[in-house]
């Protein structure tokens, strides 16, 4: 996830889930320190996300799972 992304489009991209989801994970991310919360004092407000040092931290992981699933997918259609 480069840079910010609001509410909307992190919802858009990830599918099928729903606000009450989407929110809980979010703070949940938030409180482990992966996820920085920025609330703007806007009307409408605006809320943007984006990962911390230690979130970044994860991507050679979650790389190499996405990787291995794809592997075990084609597998598994043969």
């Amino acid at each position: 996830m480069p840079g910010t992304k609001r509410f909307g489009e992190l919802k858009k991209s990830i599918g099928s889930v729903s606000q009450k989801v989407l929110t809980a994970q979010l703070r949940d991310m938030e409180e482990n320190g992966l996820v920085n919360r920025k609330v703007y004092a806007e009307v409408p407000p605006r809320v943007e996300y984006s990962l911390t040092e230690l979130g970044q931290s994860l991507k050679p992981i979650l790389d190499a799972m996405w990787s291995w699933g794809e592997d075990y997918k084609e597998k598994c259609n043969k």
